[in-house]
């Protein structure tokens, strides 16, 4: 009989974990010492076979969508205006291109088994977390600037500078990323300690982009006259980002706790957490197909 060590072993598993973390019995089986009977965690078999096709049909509806969006801008370039505005719109379609361009070798990995090697794991988990902060420091700077109205020497150094900044903000999590050969090679989230600094500075980052900037977003805008004077569906549409991927940010919090033991673990929540975290970043992961739709929509209406 095992003690409740259901964070130590590095079960949870997320839609970029690529068939990582493993490290509970074949058998998925665990027994806790205050359950007479075995707790089952069944998710990575369910994992393995649902999130290449949920993968795939993503990638390929983003792709549809990001096009469509791209040519909007080409062809309408004055239809445009802030909050939405052109310069805004086309920085957002190359990051939730960007993204979706991942999600491929992504599904291959789960499916096949990661053969990329360390290196490109590392660099894919980069690259992932690059668009991603660099989507959410352009939504943050649209809800509450108007540097993005017209494309001058102002926003290009802002746009320079919100794609250097999310590039170093998403470097922790390559450092906290690796590969796991058991029982086939894995590119993982996270292939260091819990406690380690590169994980923990790249949790907190998360937990800033996730959680911290949108409430402090929301509560700027109810205080601000200015700001709540300015609101507009273009703004609204935006923070869907924001909307899609908090419940990851609170997945991640509770995931931290739970492995640092600063919440008691459960058979219950042994056998569903991993659930609960996977479709929460499958919620997240929608944002690169839901926003061109949403953006164009905007437009059309």
């Amino acid at each position: 009989s095992q003690g409740p060590g259901i964070l130590e072993s590095k079960n949870s598993l997320d839609l970029l974990e690529i068939m990582g973390n493993f490290s509970y019995d074949d058998s998925n089986v665990t027994f806790l010492d205050y359950d007479a009977a075995p707790c089952h965690n069944l998710y990575c078999p369910l994992f393995q076979r649902v999130a290449p096709t949920f993968l795939a049909v993503t990638c390929a509806t983003a792709a549809l969508g990001t096009g469509a969006l791209l040519v909007a801008l080409a062809k309408a370039p004055h239809a445009w205006a802030w909050p939405q505005s052109r310069a805004l719109v086309a920085q957002l379609a190359v990051g939730m291109g960007l993204f979706a361009t991942l999600l491929p070798p992504v599904a291959v990995g789960i499916w096949q088994g990661w053969r990329l090697g360390t290196g490109l794991c590392r660099l894919t988990h980069l690259l992932w977390h690059w668009s991603l902060f660099a989507q959410g420091l352009l939504v943050g700077s649209g809800s509450c600037s108007t540097a993005w109205c017209r494309w001058d020497p102002r926003s290009r150094r802002l746009a320079v500078a919100v794609w250097a900044g999310a590039l170093l903000l998403a470097t922790p999590a390559a450092l906290a990323s690796g590969t796991v050969a058991s029982p086939e090679t894995s590119c993982i989230r996270r292939s260091v300690d819990i406690l380690s600094p590169a994980y923990l500075l790249h949790l907190a980052l998360c937990l800033c982009l996730f959680l911290l900037l949108p409430a402090v977003l929301l509560v700027a805008t109810l205080a601000v006259p200015q700001l709540r004077a300015g609101w507009e569906p273009g703004v609204g549409v935006s923070w869907l980002f924001f909307g899609l991927w908090v419940p990851y940010g609170v997945g991640l919090a509770v995931d931290f706790l739970l492995h640092a033991q600063l919440l008691q673990p459960t058979c219950s929540t042994f056998e569903h957490f991993d659930y609960v975290l996977g479709l929460s970043e499958g919620l997240g992961v929608l944002h690169c197909c839901l926003g061109p739709a949403a953006l164009l929509a905007t437009r059309l209406c």
